[in-house]
């Protein structure tokens, strides 16, 4: 047993034990170790988790305990204002140190620096690692001094520089641990009721670092050379879904990306899969640059990145806006969108921009309020993602898509669940109705369209009158704008 005092190593995103900066440096010091996990009392985080968020956390932070309990460290739990936890706990220890990796949230680099300062007062310090980007936003500086606002150049600039660090093993047993009073997990009461329980999110993901790397394994086996031409399509798995792993950090970006940059480099010669492999890097890229714009832009969650659609002509209907979020708006896909994110706390993404679209563009509500509602039942939800993406589709971020572009739903029906297998999944209701109708109901004949009747809503909206407002709405906003662009 040593006499050194021990570190504090606190788990926040970063719930695994391979590619954990903060958690091997504390190893090799060769002190004793107190892992711990706070949740915060003191409403310093803007952004808590939402229901579907809680939920995973739950599960995770039980899977990371069972992990350190086998290294041979416990998992410390504990409630309370941050710094007055950090500060009890070396208090307590005489620990002289807290290693963690950084978040780059711009509020939470923020707090940190606060608590960082209030360690230092009582003698503590404070090591932050790098472990959730692949690149340093505050390095990634294009012209002028200026942060990146364009995808396109950044990725190109990305691609140029030397690769990320190679991620780092599970670190050998701890020489040493503190064995301290926890809280337990379920007096967190983390996972919220809800009427229906939480049953379908539980067969649908088994939180963990173990089940990360599966799922990422499973992924380069079955999937990862079919990607580029699979990923849009709704009805089949063709994604990765390690979204919720990386939010969580279950896995690390860094090793997602060499695994998949290794899986190319041991190929004998280049074929038609290494395009989709190089296709899901650059999936990795969107992840990282939405990371960097929240890093340079900290109003991203709620402020359009364009000035000038702060004047965009949004209604307020309440009835319009419930109805979208429960899946009732009358048409299929974005209906099954929305229920596929209840059922299941996901909702894969050409679903979430069709959706989007659909509320921002055919409902002309806000986009803020549909970034809440994914942030609250999405298990991945991302701050910087979640916002970078509703931005992208209502047209008013940095690298967004043509403001005039606007999904017709049944078109994208068509064309990535042109079988409706996703529709008759999540909407009974439409069970009956034949395929050539499946994306547009309210056209079936007979039988079907007695069962497309039996409590499924027609349109909320016709698709060409709301397409056209959707316009005018634009075009009042940029008179401007060429006619013939829009």
């Amino acid at each position: 047993m040593t006499d050194a005092p021990p570190i504090i190593v606190w788990f926040r995103r970063d719930l695994r034990l391979s590619d954990h900066p903060a958690l091997s440096a504390a190893v090799q010091s060769g002190r004793p170790l107190i892992p711990v996990v706070i949740l915060d009392s003191g409403n310093s985080d803007p952004w808590p988790p939402g229901a579907a968020g809680r939920w995973w956390w739950h599960h995770s932070l039980a899977a990371l305990a069972r992990s350190l309990a086998t290294w041979g460290a416990p998992l410390l739990l504990r409630r309370g204002p941050e710094a007055a936890v950090l500060t009890e706990l070396a208090t307590v220890t005489g620990a002289r140190a807290v290693f963690c990796n950084q978040v780059v949230e711009p509020w939470r680099q923020a707090h940190d620096h606060t608590i960082s300062e209030h360690l230092a007062q009582g003698g503590v310090g404070m090591a932050f690692f790098s472990g959730s980007v692949l690149f340093d936003p505050d390095l990634m500086i294009a012209g002028r001094g200026r942060p990146w606002t364009v995808f396109g150049p950044f990725w190109r600039r990305c691609l140029a520089l030397p690769a990320p660090n190679r991620p780092l093993p599970v670190p050998p047993a701890p020489a040493a641990t503190l064995h301290l009073a926890s809280d337990t997990l379920d007096s967190w009461r983390l996972v919220p009721d809800r009427p229906e329980g939480w049953d379908s999110l539980a067969a649908t993901w088994t939180p963990g670092e173990a089940d990360a790397q599966g799922r990422l394994t499973a992924f380069l086996d079955d999937h990862a050379d079919d990607y580029e031409h699979g990923r849009d399509r709704v009805d089949r798995p063709g994604t990765a879904q390690l979204s919720p792993c990386l939010h969580w950090g279950e896995l690390s970006v860094r090793q997602v990306w060499h695994a998949v940059s290794a899986s190319l480099d041991h190929r004998p010669e280049s074929g038609p899969g290494d395009a989709s492999r190089r296709a899901f890097l650059r999936q990795l890229g969107w992840r990282e640059f939405s990371t960097h714009l929240l890093h340079h832009f900290p109003d991203l969650p709620t402020r359009p990145f364009h000035a000038r659609f702060e004047a965009f002509p949004t209604r307020r209907d309440a009835e319009d806006l419930a109805a979208w979020q429960h899946g009732r708006t009358g048409y299929p896909l974005v209906d099954a969108a929305m229920r596929q994110m209840r059922t299941t706390g996901w909702m894969h993404n050409r679903l979430r921009m069709v959706a989007a679209s659909f509320l921002v563009k055919h409902l002309l509500l806000p986009w803020q309020d549909g970034a809440a509602w994914f942030w609250d039942g999405l298990v991945d939800a991302d701050l910087a993602n979640n916002s970078a993406g509703w931005q992208w589709i209502a047209g008013c971020g940095t690298d967004a898509a043509p403001f005039f572009r606007i999904f017709n739903p049944v078109l994208q029906g068509r064309r990535f669940d042109p079988d409706g297998a996703l529709v008759r999944q999540y909407i009974p209701e439409l069970a009956e109705v034949a395929t050539p109708q499946i994306h547009e109901p309210w056209r079936a004949a007979g039988s079907a369209a007695h069962a497309a009747r039996r409590g499924y809503p027609p349109p909320l909206v016709d698709h060409r009158l709301a397409r056209e407002r959707a316009l005018a709405a634009f075009r009042s906003l940029r008179p401007e704008a060429e006619a013939g662009n829009i």
